[in-house]
């Protein structure tokens, strides 16, 4: 049984993709895709470090490589889906953290990556892209 909020999240993540045929029986995948109910459910408490069957410490590693799998965006949900966790450094850019092209507001780091994006299409224009950054200047002063 998954104990933390943690551990429910991934379970459920694992019963998502297998509930879309997402989810394979070998970690290379090269087994096919799961089709026992059953068999997925154990999947998903071994991902989640909860597994009945296994030590402590084997439930230990089990979770950090999970965790680990998910900041890379390595999970096969967000492979489909495009998704990348915060983070994921040389990734795909998609989250509002990471200031992606499909996020509702960007970060400064965003803004960089679609002013060189933008750049690099046209190859020669420059254009303005600059934010206005008023620091350290009082309300007055801005005007």
């Amino acid at each position: 049984m998954a104990v933390s909020s943690r551990q429910k999240r991934i379970t459920g993540r694992v019963m998502h993709e297998f509930k879309h045929g997402e989810l394979k029986r070998s970690r290379g995948g090269k087994g096919g895709k799961v089709k026992s109910r059953r068999q997925a459910i154990a999947i998903a408490l071994r991902e989640a470090g909860a597994s009945k069957y296994d030590s402590k410490k084997r439930n230990r590693r089990n979770l950090r490589r999970t965790e680990r799998k998910e900041a890379q965006g390595q999970t096969a949900q967000q492979e489909r889906e495009g998704k990348s966790h915060v983070g994921a450094y040389g990734k795909r850019e998609s989250t509002a953290a990471m200031g992606g092209r499909n996020a509702r507001k960007q970060t400064a780091r965003g803004h960089h990556a679609a002013v060189a994006r933008s750049r690099k299409a046209d190859g020669h224009t420059v254009v303005n892209f600059t934010r206005k950054r008023n620091v350290g200047m009082s309300k007055a002063a801005q005007k």
